[in-house]
């Protein structure tokens, strides 16, 4: 029978474990094979990711360059769009059109739009200095209301091991953060980038364009919670952000604001729960609850031991 996930039927049976999306480490072209030597001088020879300029037009008007893999160009300018405040979520998108030898990707709609006076060309670094936002993009928080879902600890647990043990560019080169859209215990679309917004927009794109509501959806990254994550989270309306990392204030601040169920430092038996408390359902019995294998900790895991 045909796998539901609200707002899209997915024609292919897939077991309950498995992926619509998930990363690829050996496609050729997102590593490379480098030499160097170790800390005793010994040659070693290593993968490392890949990272590529990629310009977003919208419509006529070239709004960004961003430093990503280029594994979804499509998405992630639909993502970045939208999470941006230029693309509404009732648009007409009549075209996406990606030039793979001009690293150029064009997102043309039917209300036409023109920027020119509102943005100067800017470029999104690699890692973590994405950081422009807009002037108007705070308005997602304002008057928000996002759906009563629930999380039960039972999912959060079993849905954090699926994700630290499936192959990825993180296992395999490392650089690079990962995020991922879940039914509750049930990854669905995992992406990975040099920088965690470009993940965050990836899926937010592919949600876009699939039409998949965010109602009973709960985000994972492995980056911080930071405002701008809160924001694009609450602005893709879901309801529940997980990380495996630590939170500033003005994150937690932004969620408390919008209601988000926010949980940082999750990694083995432990979490912490900063807003949205009234969601979580505690039904699993941590005894049954295994600590993080030392093979699929991240960066940053020793920060909050």
């Amino acid at each position: 029978m045909p796998h539901y996930i609200s707002g899209m039927t997915v024609k292919t049976a897939l077991p309950d474990d498995d992926y619509l999306i998930r990363p690829d480490p050996l496609d050729p072209r997102l590593t490379e094979r480098v030499k160097g030597v170790d800390q005793t001088g010994a040659p070693i020879e290593t993968a490392v990711t890949v990272e590529r300029a990629l310009t977003i037009f919208l419509n006529a008007q070239e709004i960004v360059t961003a430093m990503t893999i280029s594994d979804h160009p499509e998405y992630l300018a639909l993502g970045y769009l939208l999470n941006q405040n230029m693309l509404k979520p009732d648009d007409t998108v009549t075209g996406v059109d990606y030039d793979d030898e001009l690293s150029v990707v064009v997102v043309r709609t039917k209300r036409k739009t023109n920027y020119e006076k509102k943005l100067k060309k800017k470029v999104q670094t690699s890692g973590c200095a994405q950081g422009t936002v807009f002037g108007d993009l705070m308005e997602a928080l304002e008057n928000v209301s996002l759906p009563k879902a629930q999380l039960r600890t039972s999912w959060l647990y079993a849905l954090a091991h699926r994700i630290n043990t499936t192959p990825s560019l993180y296992l395999e080169a490392g650089a690079i953060h990962g995020c991922v859209l879940a039914i509750e215990d049930r990854p669905l679309v995992y992406m990975e980038d040099v920088g965690r917004h470009n993940a965050v927009d990836k899926i937010a794109g592919w949600m876009f364009k699939n039409g998949v509501s965010a109602a009973d959806k709960i985000f994972y990254t492995t980056g911080r919670l930071t405002s701008e994550m809160v924001i694009k989270t609450v602005r893709m309306g879901i309801p529940i952000l997980i990380s495996r990392s630590g939170f500033t204030a003005w994150g937690v601040e932004l969620a408390r604001k919008a209601n988000l169920t926010l949980i940082g430092r999750a990694r083995g038996k432990r979490f912490i729960a900063l807003s949205g408390e009234d969601r979580i359902v505690f039904d699993q019995d941590l005894a049954y609850v295994e600590e993080e294998s030392a093979k699929h900790r991240r960066k940053a895991a020793v920060h909050d031991e």
